[in-house]
């Protein structure tokens, strides 16, 4: 039994039943026993791999996208590119290479980093060189200034609540006991207001979920577009509106019990980009990755990048331009939603 189950056991029987969002909260960002806060969690020697740990060509092809928007919209002298949940700052480091021949753009372009975690914020110092860089906590701390922001799996990481539809209203998932585990457990069931138009879509027994923090994080990026100028590019894995239990762990690139080692394994949940896009309130255009980064022109960029190439290293960069852009691999599970202020072009690649 992990340290964290323990305390939470302990909590569990003073206090009651967590909702899913308390039990992942904690899972992930404890100060002492949280994933986040305890681990490595990318790359071969952690736990899973983002696509810019896969390959330099999805960082590059973002990079360039935010920066042709940056031209579209007028060329803005000072403008702020940020990242959500940066992770090493590989995505950063490869669109700040791949955009650093677009005339004006580095000078106008304050890098900002929304990143909570002082581990992660020294990693990615080290990722980015002396690129000058502003870190922040939440984003409500944002410049108040054109803004440019990639958010790659960031938001299938918040934490989530769980209702299944009942004849009389909906019943919340919880997180209680059966003896000295851990297990999931229901409330009686009980209005909810955020889902009641969720009632006609739903049979009883069917699951939906609701992110609480997503929607106000979509509004503060979605308000300084609206009130400045730029774009969003969020990507992750998930669909056009919530349904089913998509709770999911992994722990050493294989899935897990979400509730076996509490504070051991990274706990994520399918993104719903239909309330992302309601939260924002701006013009959106959503596709699929694959066809996002194939019409960015990734298969060209990885011909080029193949020609210096042989045997083993040769074969990975085949395989990686697959994973990010096959349907049966990530090409189709990852999503792309794309805001900009009303009036503005469609980013490059969502037309």
């Amino acid at each position: 039994m992990t340290p964290l189950a323990e305390l939470l056991i302990r909590r569990i029987r003073a206090t009651g039943p967590i909702t899913v969002a308390d039990y992942m909260a904690d899972c992930l960002l404890h100060p002492e026993h949280g994933y986040y806060t305890t681990r490595e969690p990318f790359g071969q020697a952690g736990d899973f791999t983002t696509a810019p740990e896969i390959s330099q060509m999805f960082g590059e092809l973002l990079g360039l996208c935010l920066a042709q928007c940056w031209q579209d919209q007028g060329a803005a002298g000072a403008v702020t590119l940020a990242e959500l949940g940066p992770g090493r700052g590989t995505l950063m480091a490869d669109a700040l290479r791949a955009t650093a021949r677009v005339p004006g753009f580095h000078a106008a372009a304050g890098l900002c980093l929304i990143e909570a975690a002082p581990r992660l914020r020294t990693v990615q110092r080290a990722t980015l060189g002396d690129r000058p860089v502003q870190w922040i906590a939440h984003v409500s701390d944002l410049p108040e200034a054109p803004l440019f922001l990639i958010a790659n799996e960031f938001f299938d990481a918040l934490p989530i609540r769980q209702f299944l539809h009942h004849p009389r209203g909906w019943q919340e998932r919880v997180v209680g006991l059966e003896g000295d585990r851990l297990a999931f457990g229901v409330t009686a069931p009980a209005p909810v207001g955020a889902l009641a138009p969720r009632l006609a879509d739903t049979a009883p027994g069917e699951m939906v979920e609701l992110c609480p923090a997503a929607g106000p994080i979509m509004a503060e990026v979605a308000g300084r577009i609206a009130r400045h100028g730029g774009a969003a590019l969020v990507i992750d894995y998930g669909g056009w509106g919530s349904r089913g239990d998509t709770l999911q762990a992994l722990c050493r690139h294989a899935p897990a019990d979400p509730l076996a080692e509490p504070g051991l394994a990274d706990l994520t949940a399918h993104v719903d980009f239909r309330a992302l896009a309601e939260a924002a309130g701006l013009p959106h255009r959503f596709r699929s990755q694959g066809l996002f980064l194939e019409r960015l022109g990734i298969t060209a960029r990885a011909q080029a990048l193949a020609a210096g190439l042989s045997g083993a290293a040769l074969e990975s960069h085949v395989a990686a331009h697959r994973r990010l852009t096959h349907p049966a691999e990530m090409g189709s599970l990852f999503k792309v939603l794309a805001l900009v202020p009303p009036g503005a072009a469609a980013p490059p690649g969502t037309e």
